[in-house]
């Protein structure tokens, strides 16, 4: 039997790791025993380990697109044998899942903890790096490379529409005159650009790093977080029990900010409001 819901997060948490809104996920999927549930953000499997041990003979299917997920998969599938799976994907895919007959399923959008903490990725400019910034580095290109080549169209897309920067033209014409300098290619040197863009007033009163914003909105371009997501409400039904509803939890992309890419408040956990419906 799990420990009571409020003390459930701490019980399963890796170093390193916070499943975000945990209790509030278990408490609307309401884990069944032999139960079937789909994970479509494994990250650092926080939620899924959750699910195997919320009941007995629960049945977890878990997508991520991270190749690194893999090796962090490891763990569960040697403790849960036969109970827990991982398919290399990411969510936008969801139409070549052959599995169906699931009891819940879960999305947790936005960027991991395992992600934000390895300067290698680029995601954080908390340690200078390549600014990279892919999810999954066997596609696409690295941001610095996306920032060289963008149209000023998609820039002012990331900027203004998924990073909510409120200062987007003076970040994109920043940005734009920066192109063939070098100073895009690195973290720590794009962080400062788009600073120095911020005006003095805002930059130096702001809770959260100048960046950040600018950062999670060309993290959310990059790895094209918004079309991918789209088509899974489209996909809900065809994976429920014949016959019933599924239960879905999503913890929305853009409340995700407090620990985006940008890493300022890396140390504190997502307080985003999690979407439950039911199918």
């Amino acid at each position: 039997m799990r420990p009571a819901l409020p003390d459930f997060a701490a019980a399963i948490m890796t170093p390193g790791h916070m499943p975000v809104l945990l209790n509030e996920v278990l408490g609307f999927l309401s884990p069944v025993a032999g139960g079937r549930y789909f994970d479509c953000t494994f990250g650092g499997g926080g939620h899924s380990r959750a699910l195997l041990e919320a009941a007995d003979g629960v049945q977890v299917l878990a997508l991520d697109r991270d190749p690194e997920a893999v090796s962090r998969a490891e763990a569960l599938s040697g403790e849960f044998s036969g109970r827990f799976s991982l398919l290399d994907r990411d969510f936008g895919r969801l139409s070549s899942v052959p599995e169906t007959g699931f009891n819940g399923i879960l999305f947790d959008f936005g960027l991991s903890s395992f992600q934000l903490d390895d300067p290698a990725r680029g995601f954080s400019f908390r340690t200078d790096a390549p600014a990279d910034m892919r999810m999954d580095p066997r596609a696409g290109v690295p941001a610095g490379v996306w920032l060289e080549t963008a149209t000023e169209e998609m820039l002012v897309r990331a900027v203004r529409e998924y990073g909510e920067e409120p200062h987007w033209r003076r970040v994109v014409r920043a940005i734009m005159g920066a192109r063939g300098t070098g100073a895009l290619s690195r973290t720590s040197s794009l962080a400062d650009l788009v600073s120095a863009a911020i005006p003095a007033k805002d930059r130096h009163t702001s809770r959260i790093h100048p960046a950040t914003r600018s950062f999670q909105g060309i993290r959310i371009a990059v790895n094209d977080e918004i079309r991918s997501s789209g088509p899974c409400p489209r996909h809900l039904r065809s994976f429920s029990l014949a016959g019933s509803s599924v239960r879905s939890a999503s913890i929305p992309l853009r409340t995700a900010r407090s620990s985006s890419s940008a890493g300022a408040s890396a140390g504190k956990p997502r307080t985003p409001t999690t979407r439950l419906r039911t199918t």
